[in-house]
């Protein structure tokens, strides 16, 4: 009997794209179901009754939540293709460390970019160009954070790319000169047919973001 997988998502959501990486790097094929997040779905509800967020990862019936953990779900039960975490237990934990940093870090301060002003504003361009320079410390000289091949930490934070076009339009800031390091590792992911194909145009999410904006009164 062959698996029964569906996603629920939100197509701006940076979070469901590490899901779709994710199966696109295994060959998973399932299906996609986009949520109306001011009028959730029942199966969203019933799927995660306790958060009610996206994304929802269903696998023959069976719901599994919070974006980063249904990575390493995927990566748990497909482990015959394109293993995402590494082998070595200190190296999967140190995995697992900086993906959750970065999940925290960078969409905090990313947020704060576009929804701060004056001072408030400052500080957080402050802070987002500190965490992706501690990003990029991590980094090294590898290609990815996973290696020389995509692995689980970039799959947990090549989505959040597609939210630079806003964040320095919105926040006037020049990532790339700031933080070129991070700027050339996520060009190199989005070259990768699994990530292309899984992640939102970034003018589209620009234009999403500024709709967020005066929905929220900040224009």
């Amino acid at each position: 009997m062959a698996d029964e997988v569906i996603l629920l998502d939100f197509w701006p959501s940076p979070f469901g794209k590490r899901l779709k990486i994710a199966l696109a790097e295994k060959g998973i094929k399932y299906e996609y179901k986009e949520e109306d997040l001011s009028n959730k779905s029942p199966l969203l509800l019933q799927m995660n009754p306790i958060h009610k967020k996206i994304p929802v990862l269903i696998h023959n019936g069976k719901s599994i939540c919070e974006s980063l953990i249904a990575v390493q779900y995927i990566d748990d039960v497909w482990n015959d293709k394109s293993p995402l975490l590494p082998s070595d237990p200190y190296q999967r934990s140190q995995a697992r460390f900086w993906a959750d940093f970065g999940d925290k870090k960078i969409y905090e301060s990313g947020r704060n970019l576009w929804t701060k002003k004056g001072e408030e504003l400052e500080a957080a361009k402050k802070e987002f160009i500190e965490v992706l320079k501690l990003m990029e410390q991590e980094l090294g000289d590898k290609s990815y954070f996973g290696g020389e091949k995509l692995g689980y930490v970039d799959v947990a934070l090549i989505p959040f790319y597609t939210w630079f076009k806003g964040y320095e339009t919105l926040a006037n800031i020049n990532i790339e000169k700031e933080c070129p390091k991070f700027v050339g590792w996520a060009k190199r992911c989005i070259k990768i047919e699994s990530v292309s194909k899984s992640i939102p145009d970034q003018d589209k999410v620009y234009q999403f973001i500024v709709e967020m904006r005066k929905k929220m009164g900040i224009e």
